[in-house]
């Protein structure tokens, strides 16, 4: 028998094996703790790692099931771009001043690492996945900030009893605002189970919880297909305590075409004592008018930039989901 493997830079790997007699072959693909078994009549296998690596690969040629003979190859798999999704080239753009408004605050992310005046990283996976049964391990190590782009990137990768890793950023304690106009400027991953989001707690949250502290979600996006779902459709949402029980209410906006990750769109709300209103490209598309008793919004707010992997909204990825997966933003801007 003989075999060859015709690997890529996107972890795509192609077997192509040959013998005489043969009436089928199998192919175990070893990921990690991950097998997954194919069976073909041609010898003809294709398979995507999610993960760098060396990685074995053990091909059988079958006269029946109990008569074969096997080879053991290895195969390794360096994933491109330092496993960062490539940053996009195009997309819309806001100013940097609004008549009747001032910049007050912002981070365009021009460095080479996070500017930790500003945020703080949170590591772990919180309390019961965040609370949203979510199956990522926060790491400092999935936040990168070069060429004016800060990027959050999930990972297919094992850490302590997690397989996948991304980062989470706040501005808890050094930067929180009340009332104005923000936009983030930002472009998204893509695939089913994955979850990014820019968005906003009362900084009340370390004394009064949630959600008596208040949430603002600037964006989310919900990969995959189903009911909320999709890579090409941005939710806002505001989540509040409503008589000692949670409420929300909140919108979306689904693109005329493409997804969200294949340009950079600007996030914006407008916030006053009154309402909040939802854009995406300075498209309005949900708004929100308080109640008298809705006053977790009449308080100070931080930030938090996080990419999930998983949970309650998205369900788990599934095998349709390549990793990496990364968020990019550009700037945040805070104006009042």
């Amino acid at each position: 028998m003989s075999i060859s493997l015709s690997p890529d830079v996107e972890g795509l790997v192609e077997v192509q094996a040959t013998a005489e007699n043969a009436n089928y072959y199998s192919v175990v693909f070893e990921e990690g703790e991950k097998v997954t078994n194919e069976e073909s009549a041609n010898g003809k296998h294709i398979y995507r790692y999610r993960t760098s690596g060396t990685h074995r690969i053990r091909i059988r040629a079958h006269a029946t099931a109990a008569d074969y003979i096997e080879l053991i190859d290895t195969v390794n798999i360096l994933l491109s771009s330092e496993g960062i999704a490539e940053i996009p080239s195009t997309g819309y753009t806001t100013p940097m001043s609004y008549d009747g408004y001032t910049l007050v605050w912002n981070d365009e992310f021009d460095g080479s690492s996070l500017n930790t005046e500003y945020w703080n990283y949170q590591i772990g996976t919180g309390t019961w996945g965040w609370g949203n049964n979510e199956l990522q391990y926060y790491l400092k190590e999935n936040v990168r900030v070069k060429d004016g782009y800060l990027s959050i990137t999930a990972k297919q990768q094992q850490v302590s009893s997690s397989q996948y890793t991304s980062s989470r950023i706040t501005t808890q304690g050094k930067k929180f605002f009340k009332y104005g106009r923000i936009d983030i400027r930002a472009a998204m991953p893509q695939g089913k189970g994955i979850w990014p989001a820019l968005w906003m707690l009362g900084e009340s949250h370390a004394t009064v919880g949630w959600p008596e502290c208040g949430e603002i979600d600037i964006m989310e996006m919900v990969g995959g297909s189903g009911a909320g779902l999709g890579d090409n459709k941005v939710h806002g949402t505001a989540h509040w305590d409503k008589d000692n029980r949670w409420a929300s209410s909140g919108g979306h906006y689904t693109l005329s075409s493409g997804i969200l990750a294949d340009e950079f769109h600007v996030y914006s709300i407008v916030w006053n004592e009154y309402r909040i209103r939802w854009y995406i490209d300075d498209i309005s598309y949900y708004s929100l008018s308080f109640s008298s008793s809705m006053s977790e919004f009449k308080e100070a707010f931080f930030f938090i930039f996080n990419v999930a992997v998983g949970g309650n909204w998205p369900g788990s990825p599934d095998q349709t989901t390549l990793f990496p997966q990364s968020m990019h933003v550009d700037y945040v801007r805070v104006f009042q």
